[in-house]
């Protein structure tokens, strides 16, 4: 480590909210065949942090002309999906005829309630090149009263999200509300997305919410007396004045929110009631979801 980064990282240990993480998480890989994913939740310490009960980190991945993510049409129940991509492109379809490139910036929220079936693969002009990926995918529990809301897909191009600058911090509002800018994104409890990139040195006052968590997309830093690194998510004790430094260039995405109560997962299906997803499963091996037009014929089994 260089001598800068030794100095802010003393620096750090002397600020303020030393006591403002209260564990970090180590992401678990899984090797997709040349492409790799991050799990951070849910884990064995930590089920959720508010309503977010699943974060994925994708990527980054470079891919060969005619390789690239192919994900057949499957359900999920009782949930809110979040798609955000640092790069590449992704072609998401879905049960209620939805039909989207999902491109780096947006947010793209589909709201699974009663029962949607999606897909996730590429335009053949994106598969056709070399092309990458990177991004993350995160899952929202919906408040039982609204778990069997009617399914729907809500697309914000990048250019309606703010953004703005903090003391040469560079910040997005992704969900919800924070140094004076609301997201128009949907929410169906209060809930908290923040992206931001900090050069090396700056710093930045996290914004407040009952439950929250920073995850180190790129880069290192610190919050009081916890050094972050790439790959790593803090989970910070609420109402801590929390503060994270740069101790090199980096990429953070903050979640939190509040809690929506436990959540049951299984497979692809998140509900606060184990028979509604013991009904979940059953459907789906009796083909009683809804079909994926212009995807129909492809699907992913009941794992067994």
């Amino acid at each position: 480590m260089s001598n800068t980064s030794n100095t802010l990282e003393h620096e750090c240990n002397e600020g303020p909210g030393r006591g403002a993480v209260v564990r970090t998480l180590n992401a678990k890989g899984k090797d997709l065949g040349g492409f790799s994913v991050r799990r951070l939740l849910p884990s064995a310490r930590q089920k959720s942090v508010g309503p977010w009960v699943f974060f994925d980190h994708m990527g980054p991945a470079e891919f060969a002309p005619g390789d690239g993510v192919n994900v057949r049409p499957h359900p999920h129940i009782n949930l809110a999906t979040v798609t955000y991509l640092f790069s590449g492109e992704i072609l998401h379809r879905d049960s209620v005829g939805s039909v989207q490139p999902i491109q780096p910036g947006d947010i793209n929220l589909m709201v699974a309630g009663s029962g949607i079936v999606h897909s996730e693969r590429e335009r053949p002009e994106v598969r056709n090149q070399t092309h990458e990926l990177h991004g993350l995918q995160l899952w929202l529990a919906l408040p039982e009263a609204d778990e069997e809301t009617a399914p729907a897909f809500y697309h914000y191009p990048a250019a309606d999200l703010p953004s703005l600058e903090l003391d040469g911090v560079r910040l997005r509002v992704m969900i919800g509300e924070a140094y004076g800018q609301r997201s128009p994104v949907k929410t169906f409890a209060q809930t908290l997305y923040i992206e931001a990139t900090l050069k090396q040195g700056q710093s930045l006052n996290l914004p407040e919410a009952p439950e929250r968590a920073v995850y180190m997309v790129a880069g290192e830093a610190c919050i009081g007396a916890t050094t972050l690194g790439e790959q790593q998510m803090a989970i910070l004790q609420p109402g801590a004045n929390a503060r994270l430094k740069a101790t090199t260039d980096c990429r953070i995405a903050l979640v939190g929110g509040e809690s929506v109560g436990p959540r049951y997962i299984d497979w692809n299906f998140v509900s606060s009631s184990k028979n509604r997803i013991t009904q979940a499963k059953a459907d789906w091996v009796a083909g009683n979801f809804a079909k994926v037009p212009g995807d129909e014929i492809e699907f992913i089994p009941l794992p067994e």
